[in-house]
């Protein structure tokens, strides 16, 4: 399988700040446009080694049709290799949803490999593992809903008490401009990077790595209909209750040029628990 180069950082160190509420106030990361764009293109890509079994539940003819079309934005065999997985792994996938994406791969791939998937969609009620039992967590796409319904905060302590000593919790999510408020960002599913940043370091994670990975420029992240205007969902026209959406349904010409920007722009981080 081809590999696609996978950018990525040591963990940053965060300025110190003053508590907002529960959780330290917003960081900046203390960087320029300028300097961002000159850090991503320094990252240099990790030593990778060819998983035959994940290789394998990737290609798999039994993924649904729809989900591999997907593999172009979402790079799953990449992605997965970025966060650390190994065969033998016990993973918690967090809401993993009817569509079951991320599931899909790693349920089988557990299975071949003489692991264990645990999918877990309330974690309040449980991580359906033992305490310091998960190798790693993976959180997909989730931050904006939990920012609004103030869930982050438990939900990260949740993460942190199920994982080993140096075990993983591996996230993407849709980003948007880092520095913009949070309590802005969420309804449209974008969220800053240094939002989630801050949101692990409270909880106790280390930041262990940041990839480009599943980078998108052409994503300007402004759309009618939140991120959900771009595809898979393809909203195209204002959904009833959603006062943020614009009052009018696209043009053809719109519903194009969405479309022809792909998949959202993501963040992809690896948070480690300490040993």
């Amino acid at each position: 399988m081809r590999l696609l180069a996978l950018a990525v950082t040591a963990a940053l160190a965060l300025p110190a700040t003053a508590f907002a509420q529960t959780l330290p106030a917003l960081p900046s990361l203390d960087e320029t446009p300028a300097q961002r764009t000159a850090r991503r293109a320094a990252m240099t890509p990790p030593v990778l080694q060819e998983d035959a079994a994940l290789q394998a539940a990737v290609a798999s003819p039994t993924r649904p049709a729809a989900d591999t079309a997907r593999d172009v934005h979402r790079h799953p065999f990449e992605t997965l290799t970025f966060w650390g997985l190994t065969p033998g792994s016990t993973v918690v996938e967090i809401e993993p949803g009817r569509a079951g994406w991320w599931r899909n791969i790693l349920e089988p791939y557990a299975a071949a490999t003489g692991g264990t998937y645990v999918p877990v969609n309330r974690p309040l009620d449980g991580m359906g593992v033992a305490d310091g039992a998960a190798d790693m967590i993976v959180v997909a796409r989730a931050f904006h809903n939990w920012h609004r319904s103030g869930r982050t905060e438990p939900y990260m302590a949740a993460f942190f008490k199920a994982l080993k000593p140096g075990g993983v919790l591996a996230v993407e999510q849709h980003r948007s401009v880092d520095g913009l408020n949070p309590d802005q960002t969420a309804p449209t599913g974008y969220m800053p990077e240094s939002y989630v940043i801050r949101a692990a370091l409270a909880a106790g994670f280390v930041l262990d790595a940041r990839s480009e990975l599943n980078a998108n420029p052409k994503d300007d992240h402004d759309h009618p209909y939140g991120v959900w205007t771009l595809p898979p969902t393809r909203v195209s026209a204002p959904r009833e209750s959603v006062a943020t959406d614009r009052p009018t349904p696209l043009t053809e010409a719109e519903r194009a040029a969405f479309d022809a920007i792909g998949e959202s722009d993501r963040m992809t981080l690896r948070f480690r628990k300490p040993a």
